[in-house]
């Protein structure tokens, strides 16, 4: 791994490059200080066999008639839109993001405040989208963005950490929330546990294994939550738990334990100024400076997923350790006379041998009588119906005998939605876990898996109380007069996290999934149906941690204002009109690209994943209960129809001729019918980019068509890139040429293309991923943002003192500029300057996946964990310096 100190500087003006030296020293100190480290991806989310966060339109796979979405997408494609784009054509060395936030604090700003849009609550049950392609009728009601880490408190206190969006307090036992991490480098959450002093500890880097997660910059503690924030004084020890993930926090006598994707650590309680201990490693030459670090398998050989201890004994450990898909090193650990070893002796039920211990949770009842966990196995990871190994109980101890309470059969019958026409309950049990005792009685059980599960008897009997949806009931109808008809409420679905707290001598116990967080009852009440009668959700609009991949914005029919809507990460797409107080779910599923007509804001089409687009022209307001009188029309391409596209896969359109739009999997299609298309057969493939050869990023203007593609699995190994041009008659089709030696265009992964309005020639390349002074992979080389006046046939670095950090959207600004959206924040580059600014104040420090122009004089910033934001254009001036 090089170990270059300062950045490359470029020949650029004199003001510029003075500010660039000025900005290598905080990161040479980053380098070798171990700066705090932001939002870093995990390098342990790549699988080709494990199934991603989203959820399949019925309609696309023949499902039941009536569901919106149910069972899995594909995992490779999902995988390869964050991680492989970040790490191609090699591994990154840790530190990376940090020493780019290092870099950043330095900058100076450009132009005014930025402006959050989503701040209405958005109600995915809001009857004026009723349609059977869309999320409404549910149940789940209002939803933000996934919550990995739970916390509560007996004074009504409950506290909510974002897979992206930080941490969150509530001081009214639900709703009227405030963020309390916006200090802090990282927004990413593992876990969040209050200590029996009261204190708040927040772990970084969500160890969900997702395709979208963010590693984090390690543990801290907040003193006096209750009131306070956290700042980056509150960091526990040193560095050690940099550019990591950490599952859970663990308070075992007077040690605290962080199981993370690089081993096991602790800490003392009493004293937390001192560096983390690495107590446990299971294979310690793939960490970091070890001598297989570089190996592409070092990600998944050190993962830790819970810890526990003999109630009676605290020394006496027991460690869950393992990667989800499987791997020798794979079993539970327990230490003795100061060593690890691996358990191969019986511990009842629960199995240890390697082959079948994956992702584990454990939970103890207070008074140390139980113990409850849930394994998945890895062996089942290639199942569509379930990877759920079982879910146990043991006496007293950790060390067993354990029981088998329940398999995915049982929980079935317990009154699952998951009907097994396409996959049953614990289908995504590597991704969908959670265990909480009720602190007053051992026997009573919260379980999570896709749903939330409840037990009164020590799992001997199970109620399915948060039903994955309700389209599967009797009681289900979309009539817009009955809501969720005379079905309960129920949770959204992928259960992360839980906890149980109280205010005014109530209990109550606070989920946390992909649709933000949930409250009922400890001491519930079930409907006929033996579900939970009771659940309330907690998303009130006040707390925004909405995923966002996409943005687009129209004109509102109404005559005012615009409309504003974006696809999400497994909470469909949502639109925000001018109108009403809230913002509707229009489609389901998981929400990707985006393309919205500027002159109307209804006229919308919506990528669901690999190019399976929808269309609408009324906004997606059908109340209709027959779906053959739907008004939004599958018009996927034929790569859309055959899953030859990326997970979020590009389209746009033309910028000077609207109606025709263009698409890119392995294949650049045309349309030229605009928000009129009904049809597949209304697209024609223009280009073939070659087999295994999949479009990253399109743009056309006039009739003159550049398509970027990643090759070789569009990861690290056998990473190919290019870009073809051509014109969407499907003439005068060529592939650029291009270095693979990164000697002017890095062999990166191309994020984002935008032409020059007024020369097709003029085009501008974003480029993913590190520099090689962080990524070892044959022509990494330098540059996130390059242009050529050529239509392609060289290209200049103009990237200056640009942070090097992933560039993953380029929006050309009509009076002269360009902004440029990042893993961490937006840029901007005047007109007449070559040196870049930050864009505005108050952006949080997020990953901003696309930039659009609104028809309202406004930029529009989608991110990926805190929702919408809007910023007044710049008009184009010099650079602040």
């Amino acid at each position: 791994m090089r170990t270059a100190t300062r950045l490359r500087l470029l020949p650029i003006g004199a003001a510029c490059a003075a500010l660039a030296m000025v900005l290598a020293g905080p990161q040479a100190a980053a380098d070798n200080a171990g700066a705090t480290q932001p939002h870093n991806r995990p390098h342990a989310v790549k699988s080709s066999t494990t199934a991603s966060t989203g959820h399949i339109r019925s309609s696309a796979v023949g499902g039941p008639p009536g569901n919106p979405d149910g069972g899995v997408d594909d995992p490779t494609a999902a995988d390869n839109e964050y991680f492989a784009a970040r790490s191609a054509p090699g591994i990154v060395a840790p530190g990376a993001y940090g020493a780019a936030w290092q870099q950043i604090q330095s900058m100076p700003h450009y132009g005014p405040t930025w402006k959050s849009v989503t701040t209405a609550a958005y109600n995915s049950d809001d009857p004026l989208y009723r349609d059977y392609d869309s999320n409404s009728s549910g149940g789940a009601g209002n939803v933000t963005g996934r919550m990995t880490g739970m916390a509560a408190d007996n004074a009504g206190h409950i506290y909510a950490g974002g897979a992206n969006g930080g941490v969150w307090r509530s001081s009214t036992g639900g709703g009227q929330w405030t963020p309390i991490s916006e200090a802090l480098p990282a927004a990413s959450t593992g876990d969040l546990e209050l200590d029996a002093s009261g204190r708040l500890w927040y772990a970084t880097g969500e160890a969900n294994t997702a395709s979208d997660t963010f590693t984090g910059s390690g543990v801290y503690v907040l003193s006096h939550p209750v009131h306070g924030t956290f700042s980056t004084h509150d960091r526990v020890g040193g560095t050690e738990l940099q550019s990591t993930s950490i599952r859970k926090i663990r308070f075992i006598g007077g040690t605290v334990y962080a199981a993370t994707t690089r081993g096991l650590y602790s800490h003392p309680l009493s004293d937390l100024h001192g560096a983390w201990k690495l107590e446990f490693a299971p294979n310690p030459t793939y960490l970091p400076g070890g001598s297989q670090a570089t190996d592409p398998a070092a990600p998944y050989k050190n993962i830790v997923n819970d810890v526990t201890a003999d109630p009676t004994d605290p020394s006496k450990l027991i460690a869950a350790i393992g990667w989800r898909s499987g791997d020798t090193y794979n079993g539970f650990y327990t230490k003795s006379g100061g060593t690890w070893t691996r358990i191969t002796t019986s511990l009842g039920d629960l199995p240890t041998a390697a082959a079948n211990v994956g992702a584990v949770t454990f939970a103890r009842s207070v008074d140390g009588s139980k113990f409850y966990a849930i394994n998945q196995d890895p062996t089942k990871i290639s199942s569509a119906q379930s990877t759920l190994g079982g879910v146990y109980v043991s006496n007293g101890t950790p060390f067993g005998p354990w029981s088998l309470i329940a398999d995915s059969p049982k929980l079935e019958a317990s009154g699952s939605a998951e009907t097994g026409a396409t996959y049953n309950p614990g289908v995504q049990a590597w991704y969908n876990q959670f265990l909480q005792v009720d602190p007053t009685d051992p026997n009573h059980v919260y379980m999570g898996l896709e749903e939330v599960y409840e037990s009164h008897d020590a799992g001997a009997t199970w109620n399915t109380v948060g039903p994955y949806w309700n389209f599967t009931y009797p009681c289900w109808s979309i009539d817009p007069t009955k809501q969720t008809g005379t079905c309960s409420p129920t949770t959204h679905s992928d259960q992360h996290a839980v906890a149980i707290g109280s205010m005014g001598g109530k209990a109550y116990v606070v989920v946390g999934n992909d649709g933000g967080v949930y409250k009922r009852p400890v001491a519930g009440v079930l409907d006929s149906g033996g579900h939970a009668a009771d659940w309330q959700s907690l998303n009130d609009g006040t707390i925004d941690t909405l995923q966002y991949y996409s943005v687009g914005v129209g004109a509102d029919p109404s005559g005012k204002g615009v409309a504003v809507s974006g696809g999400l990460q497994d909470n469909g797409q949502s639109i925000l009109r001018s109108g009403p107080a809230v913002m509707g779910s229009n489609f389901g599923g998981d929400g990707g690209d985006t393309l919205v007509d500027p002159a109307n804001g209804c006229n919308i089409a919506q990528e669901y994943t690999n190019e399976n687009m929808w269309v609408t022209n009324d906004c997606g307001q059908n109340v209709s209960t027959d779906p053959s009188t739907s008004t939004e029309y599958n018009v996927p391409p034929n790569d859309g129809v055959n899953g030859t596209a990326r997970f979020t896969a590009p389209f746009t359109a033309d910028i000077k001729n609207p109606n025709t739009w263009v698409a890119g999997g392995q294949h650049v299609a045309v349309q030229t019918k605009g928000f009129a298309i009904r049809a597949t057969s209304d697209w024609t493939d223009v280009y073939d980019l070659g087999t295994g050869h999949l479009s990253s990023a399109v743009a056309s203007s006039g009739g003159k068509i550049y398509a970027a593609w990643c090759g070789g699995g569009c990861n690290s190994v056998g990473f190919s890139r290019g870009i073809a041009v051509g014109n969407a008659d499907g003439t005068g089709w060529h592939q650029l040429t291009l270095p693979t030696d990164g000697t002017s265009l890095p062999n990166r992964y191309l994020s984002s293309i935008a032409i020059d309005p007024s020369d097709a020639n003029h085009v501008y390349v974003a480029v993913s991923g590190f520099s090689r002074k962080w990524t070892e992979g044959p022509g990494a080389d330098f540059g996130h943002i390059f242009e050529s006046h050529d239509g392609g046939t060289t290209w200049k670095d103009i990237s200056a003192n640009l942070p090097d950090v992933p560039a993953d959207s380029i929006q050309i600004l009509p009076h002269g500029g360009i902004a440029l959206a990042t893993d961490l924040g937006v840029f901007y580059e005047g007109a007449h300057s070559s040196c870049w600014s930050i864009l505005g104040n108050g952006l949080p420090t997020n990953a901003t996946l696309q930039l659009q122009l609104g028809p309202d004089g406004n930029l529009y910033a989608a991110t990926h964990g805190r929702g919408i934001w809007k910023i007044r254009v710049p008009s184009g001036g010099q650079n602040q310096q």
